[in-house]
């Protein structure tokens, strides 16, 4: 099952997307070691997930997380504009521009799950992207996942060189989502027919 939720109401009362921010802090502050804010030791949630995020949920018969991203409004504060304005010579900003964010894998998965799982959250963004009106997505990546961004055939583009931060190298980059990015994704292999399951839309005001 594919779960679209937004904002701190579905956190609170969905069990599914507690279990998002769970699996969040064992994988970007226990595995990863980022140094990011976590909720009763518990929840790795920052100040991005305000009620204006989406997330988008891949699970499994049972409900259980397997893996998940947030998709932040670009006309909003977001982690390029406000975290790494650095890496991105120009900030792509619209209504119809999203941000992805925290692609968070279940850490319990197997390697096959792991791409099962992943290719069904990118076939995931094309749909949600084609089916709200999103032209376009943005993003920062470790340079390992950025190549494999640009591997999955849709229109990827970076919006500057990669730069140093820290112990790592980032890039930005674009996505362009258009009527042929599921054929794309289909000739390279990635695309997976997904139906998004819309949870009733809260905290949006």
């Amino acid at each position: 099952m594919v779960i679209v939720g937004n904002g701190t109401s579905h956190a609170i009362a969905d069990g599914t997307l507690r279990r998002m921010f769970e699996e969040r802090k064992r994988v970007f502050v226990d595995l990863l070691k980022w140094d990011l804010p976590v909720l009763a030791d518990r929840y790795e949630v920052d100040q991005f997930d305000t009620p204006h995020a989406v997330y988008i949920l891949v699970t499994d018969d049972m409900r259980r997380h397997c893996g998940s991203a947030r998709l932040l409004p670009t006309n909003r504060p977001h982690i390029l504009d406000t975290i790494f304005p650095e890496l991105c010579d120009e900030v792509t900003v619209g209504s119809t521009i999203m941000e992805i964010t925290r692609f968070c894998l279940s850490r319990h998965l197997s390697a096959c799950e792991r791409r099962l799982t992943r290719n069904r959250l990118v076939s995931a963004f094309a749909e949600y992207a084609l089916l709200h009106g999103i032209t376009t997505y943005i993003g920062v990546a470790e340079m390992r996942w950025f190549q494999q961004i640009l591997a999955f055939g849709w229109q990827c583009l970076p919006l500057s060189p990669p730069k140093r931060s820290g112990s790592a190298t980032l890039a930005s980059f674009k996505i362009n989502i258009t009527t042929q990015t599921i054929d794309q994704l289909r000739a390279s292999g990635i695309y997976t027919p997904v139906k998004l399951h819309h949870l009733p839309i809260q905290d949006a005001a």
